[in-house]
């Protein structure tokens, strides 16, 4: 897969757990499957925090920002 189609792919998978309301799974889908792609791994490394900050506020407007801000 090239970098554009895993991180396509990246973000679905969390936005679809976000859609059902499961801010934690969002959040960690996004980091493991940015983790499997070597040009994508640094950069989900260190958003991790931020993102991390929205689950434990339970903010999930910001979530969605977050995963749909990785380009």
């Amino acid at each position: 897969m090239t970098r554009d189609e895993h991180l396509a792919w990246s973000k679905q998978r969390a936005l679809e757990y976000l859609d059902a309301g499961d801010l934690r799974e969002a959040f960690t889908s996004m980091g493991s499957d940015l983790s499997k792609h070597p040009e994508l791994r640094d950069i989900g490394f260190k958003m991790f925090p931020l993102g991390m900050l929205y689950v434990t506020q339970h903010n999930a407007r910001e979530l969605r920002r977050w995963i749909e801000g990785f380009n």
